[in-house]
């Protein structure tokens, strides 16, 4: 099934680096770390249209509270954790120090914790949202923490370990390592992504391998598709998986069951683009990237 552009691409402005992409589906709005101008992007997801860019610093990951659609990012250069308004104010907010670089973010509503990992590093921060105080330093195995995830039922935090190819599973209440899950199929794994519907996770690395994981750890199966991957993301409406990276995106299906994990469609890009994330009220797929002829963020379909 090809993959064909919802929208054509948008410029940017300022051209530098991007990296992760995150939806606000109920606002319609996309949010992309513009990394190299230290700005966050804001588009409308209706029209494509670049709202506007909003001064944070050094920022990486994207973490959208979706009760006020602010925004959870940080700033690796002078360490902290942003409460970033992107309501008309378009400001970013209170911030907290961490002793740390940045890498990864997620939002937990339920207990108003702002998890954010340590580029490169051995530590998850856990900031409240509500008081923007350091809640506490979960120690990670290995020094490579990437994506992680949260399962919108048990609440627990599914956190990649890319030099030991494995991810974790943290505890919501005591905010510890309950499990380490090995995944020797996938080398220096990136993307992790998590259907909570379907209770799968979805790991992807440097190597071209997706695997699907239970929720309780359990290898279910892995799919090779050929290219490294830096994020994924998964669509818990029709239960699809992109996953950016090397020039390309690819969408996989996961029909559940004993049928598993097939690959849908395969687009090649900018070589620029290796984040993606899914609006889940239409299934777009929205990824940025700097070329040689500027910044761009654009969004993508499966053709029917």
């Amino acid at each position: 099934m090809p993959i064909v552009p919802a929208f054509p691409p948008q410029p940017v402005m300022i051209s530098s680096g991007f990296d992760y992409v995150g939806v606000d589906a109920q606002r319609r709005r996309v949010y992309a770390a513009h990394s190299g101008s230290g700005t966050l992007l804001v588009v409308n997801a209706d029209t494509s249209k670049v709202i506007g860019q909003i001064d944070v610093g050094l920022l990486h990951g994207v973490a959208i509270d979706p009760d006020n659609g602010h925004v959870y990012t940080g700033d690796s250069e002078i360490r902290q954790v942003i409460d970033v308004d992107t309501s008309s104010a378009m400001t970013a907010g209170p911030s907290v120090p961490v002793p740390g670089l940045l890498d990864a973010t997620a939002y937990d509503p339920r207990f108003h914790h702002i998890y954010a990992d340590e580029d490169d590093g051995t530590r998850l921060f856990v900031i409240d949202s509500r008081t923007m105080k350091l809640v506490k330093t979960v120690p990670l195995p290995g020094h490579k923490p990437e994506y992680l995830a949260i399962d919108p039922t048990s609440r627990k935090i599914y956190q990649n370990i890319a030099n030991l190819s494995e991810f974790v599973v943290i505890d919501p209440i005591t905010l510890t390592v309950i499990k380490t899950v090995k995944t020797p199929e996938v080398v220096s794994n990136h993307g992790l992504a998590l259907d909570g519907v379907l209770g799968h996770i979805y790991i992807a690395g440097h190597n071209g391998v997706l695997s699907v994981y239970g929720l309780d750890g359990t290898h279910l199966s892995s799919v090779p598709f050929g290219h490294r991957i830096d994020q994924c993301s998964a669509d818990p409406v029709r239960h699809n998986i992109a996953c950016a990276g090397d020039g390309e995106i690819t969408v996989f299906h996961d029909a559940g069951g004993s049928s598993g994990v097939s690959i849908a469609g395969r687009l090649k890009t900018d070589k620029g683009a290796h984040t993606v994330a899914f609006d889940t009220q239409t299934g777009y797929m929205w990824t940025v990237w700097a070329g040689k002829d500027g910044d761009f963020v654009q969004a993508f379909q499966l053709s029917k």
